[in-house]
């Protein structure tokens, strides 16, 4: 069978920029696609890596592709092809497949909250956190969890500001702590001792380089860990890490497979923004949406705040694909 691909760019700015493993993020661009049937099904994609080697990678992929592409043929080469390109074609493919989508069983879920992403600086992370503990800790319906991102200044600074906060946070609010693969053994080792005993904290992520997985898997004895980025480097880990996985479903691949975890409901899943378009926000809303039906609920990774008012961002992917 053959389908019918258009392609269109698009790009946008962070409304504040973010510290990753990747380097600091201001801005963000990929392509959105749509691969049409010929039934008339339509299935939208989007590709939004992180990295530049990524993008250029994903760029030769779809100057090859052209506007016309065989099924089958596209099945096979999703498996061999950059994360972020696997996920818009995977995507595009489910809905076309009716897997997922308004004119299958499974409609698109969303969710109503997320975990808080502090800001990096200590001034205003201090001024975030009283802000959002004064307008929403009192709302009963929503579980409240803080994500902070350290290795970012000095271990002294960190350990400070981490009493800080400890001191200001609620007995029922929770803290993930995410060191983007920044800490030695060593420094992993003494966070993991002044905090094993804290029932706030949720985990520690990705607290290792991401190919340090002797280191990971001693310290995940001793405190929850979460790996991300090694997730993404070692897709196998996937199927054999018991503890937490930060999941970006628009990094890793083909989100069918996720789907289908999700829909089994898998243990110890969250699920994370890469600062995606109302595209790929369909999928990380409806995927989270499914993780808080498993046994393992949590918030998923949303960061609001971070990005503009716009109609990229629309939930209806033909909005979003004129806007681009």
């Amino acid at each position: 069978m053959k389908l019918k691909l258009e392609v269109k760019p698009f790009s946008f700015h962070l409304l504040k920029p973010i510290q990753t493993s990747q380097g600091v993020i201001t801005r963000k661009e990929g392509w959105l696609i749509k691969l049409q049937d010929q039934d008339s099904r339509i299935g939208w994609g989007e590709i939004s890596p992180i990295n530049s080697s990524e993008l250029t990678q994903c760029k030769k992929i779809l100057t090859k592709l052209g506007s016309s592409i065989n099924k089958e043929n596209l099945e096979n080469q999703i498996k061999t092809w950059p994360g972020p390109i696997g996920f818009a074609f995977g995507a595009a493919l489910a809905e076309i497949n009716l897997l997922i989508g308004d004119h299958s069983e499974q409609r698109w879920l969303q969710v109503s909250s997320s975990a808080v992403l502090l800001p990096n600086n200590e001034l205003e992370l201090l001024k975030s956190l009283d802000s959002t503990l004064e307008n929403q800790y009192n709302d009963c319906t929503k579980a409240l969890t803080f994500k902070w991102k350290v290795a970012n200044y000095s271990n002294e600074i960190e350990s400070v500001l981490l009493q800080k906060i400890l001191k200001k946070l609620p007995h029922d609010v929770f803290l993930r702590i995410d060191a983007n693969c920044g800490w030695t053994r060593s420094q992993a080792k003494e966070w993991a001792q002044e905090l094993h005993q804290e029932p706030r904290l949720e985990w520690l992520e990705q607290p290792l380089p991401a190919d340090d997985i002797e280191g990971l898997e001693e310290l995940a004895q001793y405190i929850p860990v979460a790996l991300d980025e090694s997730l993404i480097k070692t897709p196998s880990l996937r199927q054999t890490w018991k503890s937490w996985q930060i999941r970006r479903p628009l990094l890793e691949g083909d989100p069918r497979i996720l789907l289908k975890e999700l829909t089994n409901k898998t243990r110890f899943r969250v699920i994370s923004t890469s600062f995606e378009t109302g595209i790929g926000r369909r999928w990380v809303e409806h995927l989270a949406a499914l993780q808080q039906k498993t046994s393992t609920p949590t918030q998923p990774g949303l960061a609001p705040g971070w990005l503009p008012i716009s109609p990229l961002f629309n939930k209806n992917p033909k909005t979003v694909w004129e806007a681009a």
